[in-house]
């Protein structure tokens, strides 16, 4: 399940590509499935990258991946890369997690190259807001979620660090289904079958790809997206 279009992102033959807060390397997957580029999927979880170097190497013998590619292990505050290291960035979900997200992003902006582009995702202020309230454990937990984004103060952040927004997108509306069912029926409780049932819901839409369930959450992202997308180019 994609969060940024790469459609809106379009990656190049010849582009170095940085997958930050990569999780399980959903980006970088298709980054290099889709053309000859230089991919690096960076995450602060071990388990995380374990599977995504698994499956990228999968690709390889499959001979389904175009592009080159690392897996590494890197704290976002602090990206062991030289200014100007990578023609486009990709931080999904990632800012919420940062004690300063200030300096995240001036870190992203460093080691972007001059005209190169930048897609954030972050949860949309409504989301995170019904889910906070729903259960504490949400936020108040190590690694969890420690503040929540308006759009236009995340626009203003980007932009007074050299970014220029050329479009901005909502998603994943029935992703905040799933995350309302987690908080009702506690977040600690894994085995609550309602969010289980749920869940496979979620699995299936994402292998059958029904153009009419893909519709239909298209239309609710008008109303309860979970995840909000800026596209951005350095200038």
């Amino acid at each position: 399940m994609l969060t940024v279009n790469f459609d809106l992102f379009p990656i190049e033959s010849g582009d170095r590509f940085l997958d930050v807060g990569c999780g399980e390397g959903r980006h970088s997957f298709e980054a290099c499935r889709l053309n000859h580029c230089t991919v690096c999927a960076l995450d602060m979880d071990d388990l995380s990258l374990r599977k995504t170097h698994y499956v990228l190497h999968y690709m390889d013998t499959q001979r389904v991946s175009k592009g080159r590619w690392n897996v590494m292990r890197a704290d976002a505050l602090n990206l062991p890369f030289k200014d100007a290291s990578f023609d486009k960035i990709i931080c999904a979900e990632v800012l919420e997690h940062l004690a300063d997200d200030e300096r995240g992003i001036r870190e992203l902006v460093r080691i972007l190259k001059q005209g190169g582009a930048m897609a954030v995702t972050v949860p949309t202020y409504l989301s995170e807001t019904v889910c906070w309230a729903l259960d504490r454990d949400y936020y108040n937990h190590p690694g969890g979620h420690v503040r929540k984004y308006k759009a236009q103060e995340l626009m203003n952040s980007l932009r007074r660090n050299n970014l220029a927004v050329y479009a901005i997108r909502y998603e994943h509306a029935f992703h905040s289904i799933y995350w309302f069912l987690r908080c009702v029926f506690g977040l600690r409780n894994e085995d609550a079958s309602i969010p289980s049932l749920y869940y496979k819901f979620l699995e299936m839409q994402i292998v059958t790809r029904s153009r009419f369930v893909h519709r239909m959450e298209r239309i609710l992202n008008f109303f309860f997206p979970k995840s909000m997308v800026i596209y951005t180019r350095k200038i």
